[in-house]
């Protein structure tokens, strides 16, 4: 009987899929990075109380500029909202005639360098005075009206010597008894507003770089108790940038948690100041509250401290990491 002899197939290797090497690289950098950016996350909140303090010394270093930063820009804010502090009063003589105070309005509205004229009668500035000071009983009993009429003219110009020379011109017109604008206190305002804003940036720049070494010290410590982890991962070919990685990493997450803390420092200040800011704006009739920090203004604030805390560990990873090496 013949023996059937049976035929084999060779095996065959199984199919791979093989993804574009761009493709593939880009997606195993991405995950390499994320990697470690969790690792340090990790290594961080593991030691909460010390992570924390580091946290806390940064995040009151980034505060205190912050806060006077946030502040210069509210004083900004309401200094626009002070356009009639430069506006002229123009004090026309007693016994005016309503005529010839109209006449004197449409000539100074068509003059190049005024803006706009308001006419305030002598029966309206009594009774907005009457209501103002509280003596209205007393004022009702005057046989004359006390008060003259006024123009005010909002002037076109900026500067206070042009105002003050227009408010001299206007003074000169027939009927005018006396122009009055008050803008010195506007002036030491914007003077104050100026050298604290140059402060501010000197303070802001020392305690960035103060930020930026305390970061780097705690980055060093941190090297300094990683030191064998280092040596074998130089031993088994690691190469500088990716033994840094971490620690660049930890530095990022040092700046970004002391901005976090920054932040919640600058809204305990403004929800502190809010109350008692917003009722000296009652007194000046004035609506205006203070604006703390916005959605764009928190993010560029975690990115600026992010970026602080990445050139401090940078700087210690350029001293102390290198010099690291396997026996």
């Amino acid at each position: 009987m013949a023996r059937k002899s049976a035929t084999r197939k060779p095996a065959q290797p199984p199919r791979t899929i093989t993804a574009p090497r761009g493709k593939s690289a880009g997606n195993s950098w991405f995950q390499q990075h994320q990697a470690v950016a969790v690792d340090s996350l990790t290594r961080l909140l593991a030691e909460p109380a010390s992570s924390l303090l580091t946290w806390s010394v940064i995040g009151i270093a980034i505060a205190l500029p912050l806060c006077l930063l946030l502040f210069l820009q509210n004083f900004r804010q309401l200094s626009t909202s002070l356009e009639d502090a430069g506006n002229i009063s123009l004090f026309m003589e007693y016994g005016i005639e309503a005529n010839t105070l109209d006449a004197l309005r449409a000539e100074l509205r068509d003059l190049p360098n005024v803006a706009a004229v308001t006419v305030i009668s002598a029966e309206d500035a009594l009774a907005e005075f009457q209501a103002a000071s509280g003596f209205g009983d007393a004022l009702a009993g005057l046989d004359e009206n006390p008060l003259p009429a006024v123009l005010v003219v909002r002037p076109q110009l900026t500067d206070a010597e042009s105002v003050s020379e227009l408010a001299l011109v206007l003074e000169n017109r027939p009927g005018v008894a006396e122009a009055q604008v008050d803008l010195e206190w506007v002036q030491r305002l914007y003077a104050i507003v100026g050298i604290a804003q140059r402060l501010t940036v000197g303070l802001a720049v020392l305690l960035a770089l103060g930020v930026v070494l305390a970061i780097g010290n705690t980055v060093r410590l941190a090297i300094e108790n990683r030191r064998d982890e280092i040596v074998v991962v130089k031993l088994v070919g690691g190469t500088d940038s990716y033994v840094s990685r971490p620690f660049l990493y930890t530095g990022i997450w040092f700046g970004v948690g002391g901005g976090l803390i920054a932040a919640v420092v600058a809204l305990v200040a403004f929800f502190l100041l809010s109350g008692p800011f917003a009722r000296l704006m009652t007194l000046y009739d004035s609506e205006f509250s203070l604006s703390g920090l916005s959605v764009s203004d928190l993010l560029l604030l975690l990115v600026a401290a992010g970026a602080l805390g990445l050139a401090g560990a940078w700087i210690s990873v350029l001293r102390h990491l290198r010099r690291i090496e396997p026996a």
